[in-house]
């Protein structure tokens, strides 16, 4: 054991970490595909999380612990008791209370360390530009269809990492989106909106808590790995996990050339 706690030092030293990220992020920096060189780039990193519900909620908790150095959350709700059931950043004294505040505080609780900025505001038209212009990697933790495409044509306009979610019963998506990179966007997989009440919300259809926190985790995880460089990127495939059979399925995902925003 002291070898190895040696061998974390020496490695986090040269980074300038002090001995509270040192030991705070230990098992991070022994892994040889990580190491100081990747929580550094977790430390200089800048994440914006739009939704502090179901998704948002796993997804900054696990951001923050990782030692992502800022943090942004967006969300204009209040939380509410049938948040609780999925919407893990919260507690019941927290009824009432706006979701950023309450996360934020979730946040700064499990790591200090980092810089939580609270965005109590609803995404528009208006202000999403604004909102993803100083942030290095965006995330969708939205449920509804018209934020999910406001935001991602954005991303495509920005130029910005998209990592996104979602969730409905027992089922769970995930994809990233770089098409700055030559690979596909959003509207390439989904071209428009599905006609209105066609598919239902979670609060019409029901969704089992523990699947938004396991796709708000592998939300985190794709995030990380957009980070550090690691291992393999999710752009241009989408994951989907049916939590009922425990079955993942990673389905190829195309450009379309005829794309209006990305083509």
């Amino acid at each position: 054991m002291a070898l190895r706690q040696t061998h974390i030092i020496v490695k986090a030293m040269e980074f300038n970490f002090s001995e509270d990220e040192i030991q705070r992020y230990a098992r991070h920096i022994l892994l040889r595909e990580l190491g100081g060189t990747g929580q550094a780039r977790l430390k200089a990193a800048k994440v914006l999380v739009v939704g502090a519900g179901g998704l948002g909620s796993p997804l900054a908790l696990y951001l923050a612990a990782a030692g992502v150095g800022r943090i942004g959350l967006v969300d204009a709700d209040v939380v509410e008791l049938s948040n609780l059931q999925r919407q893990i950043a919260h507690g019941t004294a927290d009824i009432g209370r706006a979701k950023v505040e309450s996360a934020a505080e979730s946040l700064r609780r499990i790591n200090p360390l980092v810089q939580v900025v609270e965005h109590n505001e609803h995404l528009g038209a208006a202000n999403v530009a604004g909102l993803i212009a100083s942030y290095d990697i965006i995330c969708d933790g939205t449920d509804n269809f018209a934020t999910r495409f406001l935001l991602a044509d954005a991303c495509v306009a920005a130029q910005k990492t998209l990592v996104t979610a979602a969730v409905l019963r027992f089922e769970g998506q995930l994809s990233t989106f770089k098409p700055h990179e030559g690979g596909p966007c959003y509207r390439c997989l989904y071209p428009e909106p599905p006609p209105e009440g066609l598919v239902p919300s979670c609060s019409e259809a029901g969704v089992l808590g523990a699947v938004t926190g396991v796709m708000g985790t592998l939300q985190a995880t794709e995030v990380l790995k957009e980070i550090t460089g690691i291992g393999k990127s999710l752009a241009g495939y989408l994951l989907v996990w049916n939590a009922l059979d425990a079955e993942f399925r990673k389905i190829r995902l195309k450009k379309d050339p005829a794309c209006p925003v990305c083509g």
